[in-house]
């Protein structure tokens, strides 16, 4: 006479094991998603960043077609933003105070434009900060003219008040 019963299921071990690798490629999954989040969120701060630029170039054109260029220099100072022909989603206004994560604002206080990344875990800033700051400055060409060399106005870029590395 034969006892022994067929199984039909899995043992408590087999199931133990499924488990722990459904967990770790879970965890692998879920990292690798956040890596490409923060990936995307950098992108995006970057093309705000590119389109602020050109909207300051376009202006500062304007001023030196009408013939307006000692008011150049005040680019340096104004928001950048108000040169967008609409401010991206993520822009909260200005403010002295940060906002909370994935939103840029203007530092009215220092006269920089701030973002505020929403995910960093693969950002280093300089001091320390958990906030981009940049800052409008104007580019400038010595010339070589009759009169001598001289300065001219060449450009304007947004740069970096205190260096980054994200990713």
């Amino acid at each position: 006479m034969n006892t022994k019963r067929k199984s039909s299921g899995f043992t408590l071990l087999e199931l133990i094991v499924v488990i722990c690798l459904a967990g770790i490629l879970a965890a692998i999954a879920v990292e690798r998603l956040l890596f490409y989040q923060e990936l995307a969120e950098k992108a995006a701060m970057e093309s705000v960043l590119a389109g602020t630029k050109m909207g300051l170039q376009i202006r500062m054109a304007e001023l030196i077609i009408a013939n307006n260029q000692s008011r150049v220099t005040e680019l340096e100072t104004d928001n950048p933003m108000r040169w967008l022909q609409e401010p991206p989603g993520s822009y909260g206004g200005e403010y002295r105070a940060p906002l909370h994560g994935g939103n840029w604002y203007f530092a009215s206080n220092g006269r920089q434009l701030v973002y505020v990344p929403n995910s960093s875990r693969h950002l280093r800033v300089a001091d320390g900060a958990q906030e981009l700051r940049f800052q409008v400055r104007l580019r400038y060409a010595e010339i070589e003219g009759p009169a001598g060399k001289f300065k001219t106005l060449s450009g304007v870029a947004i740069e970096p008040v205190r260096p980054y590395r994200w990713f």
